[in-house]
């Protein structure tokens, strides 16, 4: 069934397939015919973090950057759910075209520019989904927060905070979005002394929270697979240094394969995301266990195609794993597939 809706929806560009195959999957729920069409969701309990996690896959944020969707996504068999990007405030993001699927590659290329609609209408969009008025049914919800573009670099650290303090009593766990190669000098922020100040600041805003009768909202730390062992090993060092709660490995790739075989698309600046990363991204998740000596739990996104892939994630040290592009082509059946084989973890 879903090869036929692909086949439909591959027939539009790809930003407008994404939004609209999104607002379809969502009045379809609404009406609830949407369940008639995906598997049962995989029962398979895992503990990250201090969170019961229903199962170990999850979607990787990016997807719905206003969380306008949380409902229909959840019945798509995900354990839990990651939104956002969002930002302080509104921003269009990057000029169009922006995204760009690599058919033959199973790959897909985006600049898109952290575009989204502001941390008060992700919020609002929150609190009317069905998932928040049911005291949060049975999927984890991760908020994933960045910088306006607009935003100095020395100033980031106070977009941070406004976002995490707004989201902080909406979220299961809130990522802190550094390695998006779409926003310029972002990643500059994965390294040295900015990276640890950035870190302690928010430790202390989360500390602070607890201690005014917040519950304890674990962090954890997106960085990218464009970094050597070197700057691994300083990353860890430093997340363990702030007592980070968790951290993703890893965001999409400014490189690419020579295996591409979409040459022209492949010639757009982005970040790749899809199978052709698998290996760069897995690399990158064992140099990182190793660094952190199984101090902080790692979760793995990056060119999950299969069930095995999966696994493979799960072999090489991670605690659980997110799903993007490897969604848009072969829909919620790759979901289950890895749920049913990560069962054992």
């Amino acid at each position: 069934m879903y090869s036929l809706i692909r086949r439909l929806i591959f027939l539009f560009d790809a930003e407008t397939a994404h939004v609209y195959s999104l607002k379809i999957m969502s009045l379809a729920n609404s009406i609830g015919i949407f369940s008639l069409f995906i598997k049962k969701r995989v029962d398979a309990p895992v503990t990250v973090m201090g969170i019961n996690f229903p199962n170990a896959v999850g979607l990787a944020a990016g997807l719905d950057k206003n969380a306008r969707h949380i409902d229909a996504l959840k019945q798509c068999g995900f354990g839990f759910l990651e939104v956002g990007t969002v930002t302080p405030v509104a921003q269009p993001g990057n000029d169009k075209p922006r995204l760009f699927r690599l058919l033959a590659d199973r790959a897909i290329i985006n600049r898109m520019g952290f575009n989204n609609d502001g941390v008060t209408s992700l919020l609002n969009n929150v609190k009317q989904s069905n998932w928040f008025k049911q005291k949060y049914g049975r999927c984890i919800l991760g908020i994933n927060i960045g910088k306006n573009k607009s935003t100095p670099l020395e100033n980031a650290v106070d977009d941070y905070l406004s976002c995490m303090d707004q989201v902080y009593d909406f979220a299961d766990y809130i990522t802190i979005n550094i390695s998006s190669p779409n926003t310029p000098g972002l990643r500059e922020l994965q390294h040295g002394e900015g990276l640890s100040s950035l870190l302690r600041q928010l430790k202390e805003k989360q500390t602070e929270l607890v201690n005014q009768g917040h519950a304890y909202v674990p962090l954890v730390v997106k960085i990218a697979p464009d970094l050597d062992e070197i700057e691994i090993q300083d990353i860890a060092d430093r997340l363990l240094a702030e007592k980070i709660d968790g951290v993703i490995a890893t965001n999409t790739t400014n490189s690419r394969p020579a295996s591409l075989s979409c040459k022209v698309l492949a010639s757009e600046s982005g970040g790749l995301s899809g199978l052709p990363m698998f290996e760069l991204s897995t690399q990158v998740l064992k140099l990182l266990v190793k660094a952190l000596d199984g101090k902080i739990p790692v979760i793995a996104a990056g060119g999950i195609s299969s069930a095995e892939q999966a696994q493979q994630k799960i072999d090489a040290g991670a605690s659980l794993v997110q799903i993007y592009t490897g969604f848009i082509y072969d829909g919620p059946k790759l979901i289950c597939d890895c749920a049913e084989a990560l069962k054992s973890i």
